[in-house]
């Protein structure tokens, strides 16, 4: 069976600039308790990896933010990825913590841009999943922020601004969002188009657009990963067995006997070190591989 990796897949910058500074914290703060509000990047073995160095990550489902970050005395606090509202930032600086925010570039420059729309008075229409972190830091910016996840949403929103613009969260599909912004456009024809999927994202999902002559693609990442997701959404207008996996482990649930060549995807936020790990499963039917050392998951 052929085995080949998707190029490009894994990590972007994002991701790397985020574990990079959440490493050099714990090297800057040797002696203060670290704290991650929420997971830094969507993967639980990044989150496990951290653990192993003292710093510890926020992410109670029960708890809102300002409820965790009122149980913290002192210490880091590291924001992650995805973002945060502006009011949580403040209360963390308020308390005396040290704040070391990791928000990637591309999700600062979407949320400036809804700042921007906001302040000429415009409502903003933004396309994103519910409950993701990214998400909902740009919600916290305005109540004239108005979340559409689906063409039902859309059915349901009535605005009266004829000062109106569209964006996105930054790992959409490009698909699904180009889909919905026409059927936003049609509603709102004066509806001004911002698609602010991340270069990373949308070079990730072309790639799979562009495959051809495979049997099987396994997508590589945390079930909780937003932009895995998309991933395996796009690979399956395109190729008839999309299997996604979180970890070597789980291929032994598939059974690849009809499947002469493969292709291995990960997600933005996937270690490097879990997507060979799957490949050489693949390739090898070692199950050495099948083994995880939480000490190389944050290996770049």
């Amino acid at each position: 069976m052929q085995v080949d990796r998707v190029v490009p897949s894994g990590y972007c910058k994002g991701v790397i600039n985020a574990i990079l500074l959440a490493r050099k914290t714990r090297e800057s703060y040797p002696d203060q308790p670290i704290y991650i509000m929420g997971m830094l990047v969507h993967n639980r073995y990044v989150v496990d990896a951290f653990s192993l160095l003292g710093v510890t990550t926020l992410s109670d489902p029960s708890l809102s933010k300002s409820e965790q970050l009122a149980r913290i005395k002192e210490g880091v606090v590291i924001f992650t990825a995805h973002g945060i509202d502006p009011k949580i930032r403040q209360y963390a600086l308020d308390k005396g913590l040290i704040v070391v925010d990791a928000t990637c570039d591309d999700v600062t420059r979407n949320a400036d841009l809804c700042r921007h729309y906001l302040a000429e008075g415009y409502d903003v229409i933004y396309i994103g999943k519910a409950n993701h972190p990214e998400s909902e830091a740009v919600l916290a910016l305005s109540d004239h922020i108005h979340l559409i996840t689906r063409q039902q949403d859309l059915e349901k929103l009535y605005l009266d601004n004829q000062k109106l613009v569209m964006t996105n969260q930054t790992t959409m599909s490009m698909l699904d969002t180009a889909a919905l912004m026409a059927q936003i456009k049609e509603k709102y024809p004066y509806c001004i188009s911002c698609p602010e999927i991340c270069s990373a994202t949308r070079m990730r999902q072309q790639a799979l657009l562009d495959l051809q002559d495979y049997d099987c693609l396994v997508v590589v990442g945390d079930p909780q990963s937003n932009n895995t997701a998309q991933l395996a959404s796009i690979a399956g207008k395109r190729i008839k067995k999309v299997i996604r996996v979180e970890t070597a482990r789980d291929l032994l649930n598939y059974d690849f006997s009809d499947c002469e060549k493969v292709a291995v995807t990960s997600g933005a936020s996937t270690p490097s070190y879990l997507t060979s790990q799957v490949i050489g499963y693949l390739r090898t039917a070692d199950s050495r591989y099948l083994e995880i050392d939480l000490n190389k998951i944050l290996q770049l």
